[in-house]
């Protein structure tokens, strides 16, 4: 990644920092910013930038690369291996609101039930 790319992990969002790092560079693989064959930082480097932990690190490039978005290789270091395809896109962004919306059914001290059947009278009311 060039200087210029900048990963941001946002203690205060309610999101999992690993969760930030993963949809960030899911986002600079899709707009080209992390083009195929671009070379990321070691996992160590990644997490000391960060201030995360090497564990937090390699729970991203591990869950991209059973995906197939990146590839490791000893001396070659982790690269890009695959831009995300749409479907992964849609999954990701979903799957981040249904996150969100929870975190926030929480702080409203709303149970799972309740939560669900707000969702589902939400699209009643939109169909």
């Amino acid at each position: 990644m060039s200087g210029t790319t900048r990963i941001l992990v946002d203690p205060d969002s309610g999101v999992a920092p690993w969760r930030q790092v993963r949809d960030q560079l899911l986002h600079l693989m899709r707009v080209g910013e992390l083009p195929v064959g671009a070379p990321l930082p070691s996992i160590r480097q990644l997490a000391r930038d960060l201030g995360l932990s090497v564990g937090t690190v390699a729970r991203v490039y591990r869950e991209l690369e059973t995906a197939g978005l990146l590839h490791t290789a000893r001396r070659a270091g982790t690269v890009v291996a695959a831009v995300p395809q749409p479907e992964t896109d849609v999954a990701t962004a979903l799957d981040d609101a249904a996150t969100r919306y929870v975190l926030a059914a929480r702080a409203l001290g709303v149970n799972s039930h309740d939560a669900v059947q707000a969702v589902l009278h939400a699209y009643r009311d939109r169909d």
